[in-house]
């Protein structure tokens, strides 16, 4: 399908995310496969647009779309045909069909780490985000969050200050600070390097409904999320549920006993969540995203076969795969095929998973 067709269906009405990977998943030949499967009124709504554009709403909504796009180099339009769609949003149910991003795509190469946490921390709890931030980005990780203030914002600052990287997952347009208070966090995202992400058009106002849908995209573009600090009912913590949900590894910083923001992340950690005290507890779980070459040796290399290093005990699909390694579904089911004679692999439900040795 084509840019402007994930577009589309992206305005459809009654149509959301988790329905829209359901007929993604059917694999429907378009437009016909799509229209028989959908339900009403998007059905009404996408014949209209075909076979008479002119007379849809929904044209005028596309051609707003790609206008901002055009607008701006640093205006880009993400959707699963453009060559920068991150591949791991394959792997969570309820994928956006589109994008709007505003920065450098760029971010969206190295492996992300989300960072989250209380909006009022405490002093250690500042520090332990800052630092956390500052040491993946020296490891060349993406941190990624939702811009709130406390945690959230300090983790993505203290990246960009030490020359990383961060994408910004927004509760709103792509065109819209909130919180105020991190305009200028916004523009350092959107002008050094960083990026802004948002699932809702430009002009979109944040609403409180949008942020708990917010987090499973950030979520969904990590490799694993780090709860640093947290309260026992918190949004923190449904972000960390997200990711366990989302076969994501789930970190948190242990704190105090006599501190309410700690018992969050206390509690994650009675419940199975690895314990970080510093960014080598993190690598140590996730150094196998670190990116391979781009060579696929032969069934010899054993451990250092880069297809082996994408793998972990989680499954990961193939489509996901391909796209993480570059390489052709024929040449990943071939080497896919050696590593399991060899032992290395096994399939599992919902893709490949890497054996322990």
């Amino acid at each position: 399908m084509t840019a402007r067709e994930w577009l589309i269906l992206a305005t459809l009405p009654g149509l959301g995310p988790r329905r829209l990977a359901q007929l993604i998943e059917a694999a429907p030949a378009w437009p016909d496969g799509w229209l028989a499967a959908m339900p009403e009124p998007a059905r009404s709504h996408l014949r209209l647009w075909l076979d008479h554009p002119a007379r849809s709403p929904l044209q005028a909504q596309l051609d707003a779309a790609l206008d901002w796009e055009a607008a701006a180099d640093r205006h880009h339009l993400l959707t699963p045909a453009h060559d920068d769609w991150p591949a791991l949003l394959a792997q969570i149910p309820d994928p956006p069909p589109v994008l709007w991003a505003s920065g450098d795509l760029d971010a969206l190469v190295p492996p992300g780490l989300a960072i989250v946490g209380s909006r009022r921390p405490s002093r250690d709890g500042l520090q332990n985000a800052q630092r956390f931030g500052r040491e993946l980005a020296e490891q060349d990780w993406c941190v990624i969050s939702g811009m709130a203030l406390g945690i959230d914002g300090a983790a993505q600052q203290a990246a960009l200050d030490a020359g990383g990287r961060s994408v910004a997952v927004l509760g709103c347009g792509v065109d819209v600070i909130y919180p105020q208070r991190h305009r200028q966090l916004y523009a350092r995202l959107r002008d050094e390097g960083g990026l802004l992400l948002a699932e809702h058009p430009p002009g979109t106002g944040a609403h409180p409904a949008f942020f708990p849908r917010r987090n499973r995209i950030v979520t969904g573009l990590s490799q694993g999320v780090l709860v640093v600090e947290a309260a026992e009912k918190s949004g923190s913590l449904v972000s960390a549920r997200l990711a366990t949900e989302q076969n994501r590894e789930v970190f948190a910083v242990p704190g105090s006993i006599h501190n309410p923001q700690a018992r969050g992340c206390l509690a994650l950690i009675r419940d199975g969540a690895a314990m970080a005290t510093c960014v080598e507890d993190i690598l140590a779980e996730l150094g196998h995203w670190v990116a391979p070459s781009q060579a696929l040796p032969s069934a010899a290399a054993g451990e250092q076969d880069p297809l082996l290093a994408w793998l972990s005990d989680r499954p990961t699909p193939l489509d996901a795969l391909v796209a993480l390694s570059g390489h052709e579904v024929s040449d990943c089911q071939l080497r896919l095929l050696e590593l399991e004679l060899e032992g290395l692999v096994t399939q599992a439900v919902g893709g490949w998973i890497r054996l322990p040795r």
